[in-house]
C-alpha cells in the first residue's frame, strides 16, 4: 500500500507543480508550493501584493488521508480532481472534502 501512496504523492506533487508553472510568478506576488510528505499535505499558495493591494491564499490544498486524496481547497476553473483523474489516480479514490458528505454522495468521486 506504501508504494500506492508514494505514486498518489507523485501525482499530487506532479499536478500542483504544472498549476504553478502555469500561473508562474511575477515580481509583485509569487506562487508557493508547499510539499509535507511526512504529513501528507500538499498546497499551492499565493503571495505578495498587488496594485496595494495584500495577495495571500491558498489556491489548492490536498491532503492524503487513509490512502485517499482528499482535496480541501480548489481554487481553480476546471477542479483539480479532473487532472488527478488524468493522472492515474481513479475517481472513487479521490474525496472532495470540501463537500459536505451529504453532497459528496452525489458525486462520481469518494464519499470518505
Amino acid at each position: 500500500m506504501d508504494s500506492l501512496k508514494d505514486r498518489y504523492r507523485d501525482i499530487i506533487e506532479k499536478v500542483l507543480r504544472e498549476y504553478a508553472e502555469f500561473l508562474g510568478n511575477d515580481n509583485e506576488v509569487q506562487v508557493e508550493l508547499v510539499f509535507d510528505r511526512n504529513r501528507d499535505r500538499y498546497l499551492l499558495v499565493e503571495n505578495g501584493w498587488k496594485d496595494g493591494y495584500r495577495i495571500y491564499g491558498t489556491l489548492l490544498h490536498v491532503d492524503l488521508i487513509d490512502h485517499k486524496p482528499w482535496i480541501q481547497h480548489d481554487g481553480t476553473e476546471e477542479g483539480i480532481a479532473v487532472e488527478l483523474v488524468a493522472a492515474g489516480i481513479p475517481k472513487e479514490q479521490i474525496v472532495l472534502g470540501f463537500r459536505t458528505i451529504a453532497e459528496r454522495k452525489y458525486t462520481e468521486f469518494a464519499v470518505s
